[in-house]
């Protein structure tokens, strides 16, 4: 497993380095938002680590930038403890957010929890069995290749809004609280922002919905939650 670490703290990233060699992985850093942008499409990370306040380009530029050409695991880390400012993180397309300072064990977990989950379908063995493909009018999604699509056509999703578009149509008509679905779809301990919830279902209603304001699949539940239509 390949990771890219992007800090300008020069002493946090090598204790980064370290700690994740240590467990096995290929750690490659850098020390500002353009240089981690050019890693990011030039080699073949598995997860990305960025900080937040970063020169030449800050961490959520870099996220945005990447997810114009990749739906790799991004981690931001900052020095910010606000929940508007976690919002904007995921608003940008990362997948998690951890607040410095932080302890290692917690990041380590992070990363071994993200890395599980973008490698479930990968991991599988090749077995020549029809892939599992879910379909809901015009969208289908297939599970062990992780791609959506609309119309046929495909959708680039973040992991974390794959995870919730297959939760949703394997449960269409099911009502979710936000607290179900944080439970049910981040998979793990979760300590940030229950709006996080907020933030993912509209970023897939703007790819998926024909009238993102009006949405025809991804519905909500005045008072109680989401749910996933079913046609």
């Amino acid at each position: 497993m390949k990771i890219l670490v992007a800090d300008d703290e020069r002493l946090l990233v090598k204790g980064i380095k370290f700690n994740l060699e240590n467990e096995g992985y290929e750690v490659e850093v850098c020390y500002d938002g353009e240089e981690a942008v050019s890693k990011a499409a030039s080699g073949n990370f598995d997860l990305i680590i960025l900080d937040l306040m970063m020169p030449k380009k800050d961490g959520l530029s870099a996220c945005q930038e990447i997810r114009t050409f990749s739906t790799v695991p991004v981690i931001i880390l900052t020095a910010r403890s606000e929940d508007s400012d976690k919002l904007m993180g995921f608003e940008s397309g990362a997948d998690d957010y951890i607040t410095k300072p932080f302890n290692i064990m917690e990041l380590k977990a992070r990363v071994r929890a993200l890395l599980r989950r973008a490698n479930i379908a990968s991991s599988q063995p090749g077995s020549g069995a029809k892939a599992a493909v879910i379909s809901n009018g015009y969208l289908s999604v297939d599970t062990e290749r992780r791609a959506a699509y609309k119309d046929g056509r495909a959708v680039e999703l973040t992991m974390k809004e794959f995870d919730l578009l297959e939760f949703f149509m394997k449960n269409p008509g099911k009502v979710y609280t936000r607290e179900n679905l944080l439970d049910l779809v981040w998979g793990y301990d979760y300590q940030g922002d229950i709006r996080t919830v907020d933030v993912h279902v509209r970023r897939l209603r703007e790819k998926l919905e024909p009238h993102p304001a009006e949405p025809v699949y991804i519905a909500t539940k005045w008072g109680v939650g989401y749910y996933f239509a079913d046609f």
